[in-house]
């Protein structure tokens, strides 16, 4: 059995440059941090001896005689991808639910790949498993999705992601003092709206308008750098506060779907209790909702949003790994004397080593 753990992530600025089709002609950039929750992916070779050939257990539960029946799609793109025609058992376990702006579908499809790659006795790097990710996204599932989430799962930490017009990603970490790292983390405040939503629709409409938000595109490139210079420097961090709200502001106005008026209300709530800035995280519509505030004035913001879930995280900087490996081989369907019996190879780290 194989257990991979692949992070959630935190978008700052710079999402919607991330998009093939506003990069590779202008380029793109995001600031960004992966954080301490996580998506879980457990997976082994499923005996031969029942009725389906594949079983997968997520919100549902699927049982598939062929890859082609299986109805999750990350799951059919990537044994697609890696041509995997075994018998499977996959688990899924998530620390937040999915369809909330943390970028957890890619974070599924990492998770997926990495398991998967080690139950081939394979490690890729993390380069490698991200754009292995975004393959599976973007061109075997054809999903109107970003170029961001994928590298983020894979390499995690706080860090400045590059978009060059030539394809290439680039990925280079933030440097802070440990105390200011702190500092800013202590700013942040990230509370679940309870609703959620699928990416590639809001997407569909971005990307389609991508022409006419040019102005407001190059706006939110510019924003990353600015605000890695807050983060790196020694200005004040209420800087960094204003500059997300700055950044909602033009963010929310690139299509219609991005926000609704129940949005609207929790963050002018919580502007008027003392948030700096904030931002709905991901591509909008619902889900999680992120607000820079000093210190002194987080017991004001929850007064003023009694009705929201607060969920307390921290950075985390390590990506994708994986967690749990046990080496284990396929079991094989051997017909070879003319009768039906099966050999079973068992992971040599078993104290009975192989059975036949």
């Amino acid at each position: 059995m194989i257990i991979s753990r692949t992070p959630f992530r935190i978008s700052f600025f710079g999402g919607g440059t991330d998009y093939p089709v506003w990069f590779k002609e202008h380029g793109g950039a995001v600031l960004a941090t992966t954080i301490d929750k996580y998506c879980y992916i457990s997976c082994r070779y499923l005996p031969p001896f029942f009725e389906h050939r594949t079983r997968i257990a997520y919100s549902r539960i699927e049982q598939a005689k062929t890859n082609a029946d299986i109805e999750h799609p990350a799951v059919r793109g990537v044994l697609q991808h890696l041509n995997i025609s075994h018998g499977l058992e996959i688990h899924h376990d998530g620390d937040l639910p999915a369809r909330t702006g943390l970028g957890s579908s890619s974070s599924f499809t990492v998770g997926l790949l990495h398991a998967l790659y080690a139950l081939q006795h394979t490690m890729p790097s993390k380069t490698e498993l991200a754009h292995a990710a975004i393959h599976v996204e973007q061109n075997i599932l054809q999903e109107s999705v970003g170029c961001q989430d994928q590298v983020m799962a894979a390499h995690g930490g706080l860090c400045r992601l590059q978009f060059f017009q030539n394809g290439e990603i680039g990925y280079t970490p933030l440097v802070m003092k440990p105390e200011r790292l702190s500092a800013f983390q202590d700013h942040l405040l990230l509370y679940f709206t309870g609703f959620s939503r699928t990416a590639s629709e809001i997407a569909k409409e971005q990307i389609a308008k991508t022409k006419q938000r040019r102005v407001e595109l190059f706006a939110m490139l510019q924003m990353v750098q600015e605000g890695v210079s807050i983060l790196s420097g020694d200005r004040d961090l209420a800087d960094f506060g204003e500059l997300l709200h700055e950044a909602w502001m033009v963010k929310r106005s690139l299509t219609s779907k991005i926000t609704t008026p129940m949005i609207d209300d929790i963050y002018e709530a919580a502007r008027g209790a003392g948030a700096l800035g904030g931002k709905l995280l991901g591509a909008g519509g619902g889900g999680f909702m992120l607000f820079f505030a000093r210190p002194e004035t987080h017991a004001q913001i929850r007064a003023a949003l009694p009705g929201l879930l607060e969920v307390p995280f921290r950075f985390e900087g390590l990506g994708s790994q994986i967690v749990f490996y046990q080496q284990e081989s396929p079991i094989i369907r051997d017909v070879s004397w003319g009768e039906e019996r099966h050999t079973v190879d068992i992971h040599a780290s078993t104290p009975f080593g192989k059975v036949a």
